[in-house]
């Protein structure tokens, strides 16, 4: 989950596996898998930081067994 500012100021948390992408116009806009969209204060690049954080943390991007046989010890 990552913390998103409305453009009202207001926080809420967003589950980042389901953004389908983030645009930049005049303000943020994120859209999710399901087709929603949320106009937001914080700019692509926070987001995009946010979203690795994440997923490094659920260990998307950086699974470990992730790799070939020759990279298990044994």
């Amino acid at each position: 989950m990552i913390k998103i500012t409305r453009l009202n100021g207001t926080t809420f948390t967003l589950n980042a596996l389901y953004i389908e992408k983030i645009e930049s116009f005049h303000d943020t806009t994120i859209t999710l898998t399901t087709g929603t969209k949320y106009i937001v204060q914080d700019s692509m690049e926070d987001i995009q930081q946010r979203v690795i954080k994440f997923y490094q943390a659920v260990q998307l991007l950086s699974n470990p067994y992730v790799g070939g046989e020759e990279d298990i010890e044994e």
